[in-house]
């Protein structure tokens, strides 16, 4: 039996814990959810180094405001091209422990801009009718 494998940054979990977050594994990633709504997901792993880090779950109505507050903020280029709803802090960035307290900061205050409500999907059963 393998141990299963843990989420990096534990200190975003850590910090986000009195929110009582429920963290999944979900591609390849670890999805950080509070209540109903996915805020984060945490990624460290050998393939697309460039991707690591803090992923954040916003729409691109929000990018403005949140750019200033995360400056080395970027869309997450294994998603599409262009700008992306869900946005990143690479963990090589400079700032990158002082924008993941600054997310969470953002978390724990309920803010609009991050995090968001999944669409429901129909099941297997469901989508083979």
């Amino acid at each position: 039996m393998t141990p299963k494998k843990k989420p990096p940054f534990s200190f975003v979990i850590d910090y986000l814990a009195h929110k009582e977050p429920v963290v999944k594994p979900m591609f390849g990633c670890f999805a950080i959810y509070i209540g109903r709504k996915i805020v984060l997901m945490l990624r460290k792993s050998p393939t697309h180094p460039t991707m690591n880090g803090i992923w954040i779950a916003t729409g691109k109505e929000h990018h403005q405001r949140l750019k200033k507050l995360l400056p080395s903020m970027k869309s997450i280029d294994v998603l599409g091209k262009g700008e992306t709803n869900w946005q990143m802090i690479s963990d090589r960035a400079k700032d990158f422990e002082s924008s993941a307290m600054t997310l969470c900061e953002l978390v724990l205050k309920g803010d609009p801009s991050v995090g968001k409500i999944p669409k429901v999907r129909a099941s297997r059963k469901r989508r083979a009718r």
